[in-house]
């Protein structure tokens, strides 16, 4: 018998259109003689399931279930495509937990911890995990351009906390460019890191749990025409995407090695997708995303078929993975 997997997608974060279309290459993927898939829209206003006809149905929030003309739908898994909030910060997988209703990716503690990049790199240090020097500002806290200055240099990095997709980052040669830097970000969230800038190759590592093994896909070398890899080089194709890396076997053994040690340090299931940069030749943690791209053209599915992992395959493989650990 076909199970029923609810697909949500969308969100509250500028990140929504990006899900959405995540989202829908999920619902296009998913085999389905195995699968009967629905596509719900998660936004602040409505959560709805919308069908081929583009016909919107609520969702019934007290038990996740959908009544299509007096058929009451229930959900045997959730395939979770929202990036940003409310799907990758926590919010949707306690929810899900609550209701003890599966859904793919990791718990509503490690997806809280790994959207929060200063919590996460404080959490990893004492691991050995290395990463830029940072200085943290909340909104309200009065800015001290020197204390900055002295304790990243500059250029640096300012960055919205908790938001991805590079919304809310901006890169600050000068002094004087600060506060403006420091606006756009606080347009994403009221929590900021301010990293110094990491000259040097910039890879990206996905790991997921795959037929019940940690398993680290082919390394992505990311090569962007503009400064840095902000919302037009990773979206725009403003960049180039090189799997495998053009770096050494050694560079590479050590960086896989990280990134699967992060994923098990973090007790993480599903999808991750670490991002690094190496600097006087050791991978420097930049962030962990565990909501990564699912489009045809997002780096973690095209390591996967690198490593000869269809899109049908990742997707079926992560719903019976979320299903499995639930019995």
């Amino acid at each position: 018998m076909k199970k029923n997997i609810a697909i949500i997608m969308g969100g509250y974060s500028s990140e929504y259109l990006i899900s959405l279309k995540s989202g829908s290459v999920v619902h296009e993927s998913l085999p389905a003689e195995l699968y009967n898939s629905y596509c719900i829209h998660i936004f602040k206003d409505k959560w709805v399931y919308v069908n081929k006809d583009l016909k919107e149905f609520s969702v019934d929030k007290s038990d996740f279930t959908v009544n299509l003309e007096g058929t009451k739908i229930r959900f045997d898994c959730v395939f979770n495509a929202i990036h940003g909030a409310p799907g990758e910060d926590g919010t949707m997988q306690a929810y899900f937990e609550l209701l003890s209703l599966p859904h793919t990716g990791c718990n509503m503690y490690q997806a809280a911890l790994t959207f929060n990049k200063r919590d996460c790199l404080s959490t990893l240090k004492p691991y050995g995990i290395i990463s830029a020097d940072a200085y943290f500002l909340n909104a309200g806290d009065s800015i001290d351009s020197a204390a900055i200055e002295a304790a990243v240099g500059f250029p640096c990095f300012v960055k919205a906390n908790k938001a991805g997709s590079s919304f809310g980052i901006t890169k600050v040669y000068l002094k004087d460019e600060l506060p403006k830097a420091i606006e756009t970000a606080f347009k994403e969230d009221d929590e900021l890191i301010i990293e110094s800038f990491l000259d040097g190759t910039e890879v990206s590592v996905g790991v997921i749990r795959y037929k019940g093994e940690v398993t680290v896909l082919p390394i992505t070398e990311i090569v962007t025409n503009n400064d840095f890899f902000d919302y037009e080089a990773k979206y725009l194709g403003k960049s180039q995407e090189i799997t495998p890396a053009r770096i050494s076997e050694i560079q590479a053994s050590e960086v896989r090695e990280v990134a699967k040690n992060i994923y098990e340090i973090l007790k993480l299931d599903g999808f991750s997708r670490s991002e690094f940069i190496f600097k006087d030749g050791k991978p420097h943690l930049l962030e962990v995303n565990t909501i990564p791209g699912f489009t045809k053209e997002s780096i973690l599915p095209k390591q996967a078929l690198k490593a000869g992992i269809s899109l049908s395959d990742l997707f079926h493989n992560a719903i019976e993975e979320a299903l499995q650990k639930n019995h």
